[in-house]
């Protein structure tokens, strides 16, 4: 009897050995169940703070391409309104240049007529068998005021007769022998009467060179 009472000492020591390695067993599991857990937590936690940092990045790029297609879009239309704006004058300056063109002798050709009327009416007074001294003297009434207007409109008559012969105000139209040696190289004669514009020549002076 006494040998079965240890037996069963025996048995239940081996028992509680087993007991306490499977829950040493049971321990250790949940140990490394709550470190995987653990783990598992962190690395989602930074994997939720990457994927924020990203997203803030592609919220910050696409604002910053939303800005680039706003710029892009006013600097177009701008650009747009510019061209429209030179189209417009150029075609507005090509009208007036054409105006001018058709119209620019309108104010000259206004001045002279006063002149026309002037000429028909001595016409009509030589006609008429008016006095010589007086139609004379109408005619060199109208020879000035005509020199006057041209006067006006900047015309002025070339100085030849007398004076050195050049080629810039002057075309010799012949040569004549010079009554004096001071008279070569100069106009004697001037055949048909030149004009300057604003200075510059509007008909040359037909003259006779001495030489």
């Amino acid at each position: 009897m006494g040998k079965k009472k240890h037996n069963k000492i025996d048995e239940d020591q081996v028992d509680d050995t087993i007991l306490d390695e499977e829950i040493d067993k049971a321990l250790s599991e949940e140990e490394e169940q709550n470190e995987e857990q653990t783990t598992n937590e962190a690395t989602c936690e930074e994997a939720g703070e990457g994927a924020g940092k990203e997203a803030e990045e592609e919220i910050t790029l696409e604002q910053q391409c939303e800005a680039l297609k706003a710029e892009i879009e006013k600097e177009k239309k701008e650009y747009l309104f510019l061209m429209a704006d030179f189209e417009n004058y150029r075609r507005r300056t090509l009208q007036e240049k054409q105006d001018l063109i058709k119209n620019g002798g309108q104010k000259v050709l206004e001045g002279i007529l006063p002149v026309v009327d002037d000429i028909e009416r001595a016409i009509d007074a030589i006609a008429q068998g008016g006095d010589i001294e007086s139609l004379k003297e109408g005619v060199d009434l109208i020879h000035n005021k005509l020199l006057a207007y041209l006067k006006s409109n900047n015309v002025e008559p070339i100085e030849s007769t007398g004076k050195l012969f050049d080629t810039d105000f002057h075309e010799a139209v012949t040569t004549f022998p010079a009554p004096s040696e001071d008279q070569k190289g100069k106009v004697i004669d001037t055949v048909l009467k030149g004009y300057t514009l604003n200075d510059k020549v509007l008909r040359h002076a037909k003259v006779v060179v001495g030489q």
